[in-house]
C-alpha cells in the first residue's frame, strides 16, 4: 500500500512516536526518585541503629565500672544525638537501654549489659 498524498502532491508521514520517550521518562522519574529516597532512608536508619548499639555497649561497660550516670548518658548522647538513656541493674549485670529518633518519626532502640564491677 502506498502512502496517501496530500493535495499538493507530497506524501503524508505515518504517525510516529515522537514525544513518547519524554512521557515515559516523566512517569518513571518520580518512581525512581521515591525508590532512591527510601533506600537512602533505610541506610540512614540502619547506620543510626549501629551507632546506637555501639554507644550502648560502651555505656554499659562505663556504668559497670562505676562511672557516674551523667558520664554514661553523655557517652550515648555524644554518639547519637537526641538519644534517651535508661540505666538499670539486673543481678550481677548493669544494663543500658537507649532509644533515638530516626527518619519519618520512627525510633531505633538498643540495649547492652556488662558484668558489674568492671570485669
Amino acid at each position: 500500500m502506498r502512502p496517501a498524498r496530500t493535495g499538493d502532491g507530497r506524501r503524508r508521514r505515518p504517525p510516529d512516536d515522537r514525544g513518547s520517550v519524554v512521557a515515559e521518562f516523566a512517569i518513571a522519574l518520580p518512581a525512581v526518585a521515591i525508590v532512591l529516597a527510601l533506600g537512602v532512608g533505610a541506610l540512614a536508619g540502619a547506620s543510626r541503629q549501629v551507632r546506637l548499639q555501639d554507644a550502648v555497649a560502651d555505656a554499659a561497660r562505663l556504668s559497670a565500672r562505676g562511672e557516674p550516670a551523667s558520664r554514661v548518658t553523655g557517652a550515648v548522647v555524644a554518639a547519637v544525638a537526641e538519644a534517651s538513656v535508661e540505666i538499670s541493674p539486673r543481678g550481677d549485670l548493669v544494663c543500658v537501654r537507649a532509644t533515638a529518633p530516626a527518619l519519618l518519626g520512627l525510633r531505633v532502640s538498643a540495649s547492652g549489659c556488662a558484668l558489674a564491677g568492671g570485669l
